[in-house]
């Protein structure tokens, strides 16, 4: 019979509702254990879920019998919560983006590697099934040489939480680059198997939450705003990165512009090319057939659950039947690229990755 993992959740709001539910909804583990400085949400998901461990200090969760955490606290907790997480022992599954910078991300890469634990990085895009069919596509050579990318999340008023911790770059890292576009970074190099990013010529914005009393939105994710707090992060963002390959990705992440909203990643190849969305239809993949332009279109469930699709990633990696679903290494240059990106658009100039 399979090991039930022992699972302990760190952070309940709205992420780590979604993934205790995942895990129950699966079967794929026994939720231990849950943590959170707020007893009311503690409360709330452990008697939704009938879970009768609540603890309210994260390093008390770490002494329970169990054997992996998920870390859903705030971008500035990632590093501290991790590492430790990992010094004692627990397999972690990490929410992202994995840290407030690549310095912190190379720091619990390194003591995952020294614990010789499981860290998995939580790119729930990955899990779409329109995603691995265009990785199938990509690996199998049926696009050809990849020239392209091309990474798109625009949206027209959606900046989360005016003046609170989203906007507030010592609590956040930064605006939607790190909030949106590390998925679509690594999504972008997943499908299309680009890991090796040389340079980066990047500009972002602040155009819209700067402003904050004369912010127009319909709704706000996190809010009500906080008139009195900052906002001194990005709220667009655009460049371009070239790959070792001589292959490029352009991009466009926004929390708010005059704009109408878009969401996708484009994989450009030279045989073929399919576009990544989560607007739930079959993915389209445009090539050419006895020299005619043909659009194919895989049959395959495009309601799969992306969520519980991680669960079960990651309970496998724990129990060593198959290697974690975001690696730490990649999670690490995801980090670098949005560090260069911020840096290029400082310094007004191309950079160098490093």
């Amino acid at each position: 019979m399979r090991k039930q993992l022992k699972i302990g959740i760190v952070g309940m709001g709205a992420i780590g509702n979604v993934h205790a539910d995942a895990y129950r909804a699966t079967g794929a583990a026994e939720i231990a254990a849950i943590c959170d400085v707020d007893t009311t949400k503690i409360a709330a998901t452990g008697d939704r879920l009938g879970i009768q461990r609540r603890l309210t200090d994260y390093r008390d969760l770490l002494a329970e019998p169990i054997d992996a955490v998920l870390v859903c606290v705030g971008n500035t907790l990632h590093r501290e919560v991790a590492v430790a997480a990992l010094k004692a022992g627990k397999h972690v599954f990490l929410e992202k983006p994995m840290a407030m910078n690549a310095a912190q991300a190379q720091e619990i890469a390194a003591a995952a590697k020294k614990a010789r634990k499981v860290l998995q990085m939580g790119m729930v895009h990955r899990q779409n099934p329109t995603a691995m069919i265009i990785r199938e596509y990509v690996k199998d050579g049926l696009f050809g040489e990849i020239y392209h990318l091309r990474a798109v999340m625009l949206r027209r008023r959606g900046i989360p939480g005016l003046g609170g911790w989203f906007t507030t770059k010592a609590q956040s890292g930064g605006g939607p680059m790190i909030d949106l576009g590390v998925h679509w970074f690594d999504l972008a190099m997943w499908m299309s198997g680009l890991w090796n990013p040389v340079r980066v010529s990047a500009k972002t914005y602040a155009k819209f939450g700067s402003k904050m009393r004369e912010y127009r939105y319909v709704g706000m994710w996190a809010g009500p705003p906080k008139f009195d707090g900052v906002f001194d992060v990005e709220d667009y963002s655009t460049g371009i990165v070239h790959f070792a390959t001589g292959a490029t990705l352009s991009f466009e992440i926004s929390w708010a512009g005059n704009t109408d909203e878009e969401s996708y990643v484009e994989v450009l190849g030279a045989q073929g090319g399919a576009r990544y969305t989560t607007d739930g239809k079959p993915v389209r993949i445009l090539t050419e057939h006895q020299n005619r332009p043909v659009d194919i279109t895989p049959q395959y469930n495009v309601n799969a659950n992306g969520f519980h699709g991680e669960a079960k990633s990651f309970v496998a990696a724990c129990l060593g039947e198959a290697p974690p679903a975001a690696t730490a290494a990649e999670g690490v240059i995801v980090m670098r690229l949005l560090d260069a990106i911020y840096a290029s658009s400082a310094a007004g100039k191309e950079v160098e990755f490093k």
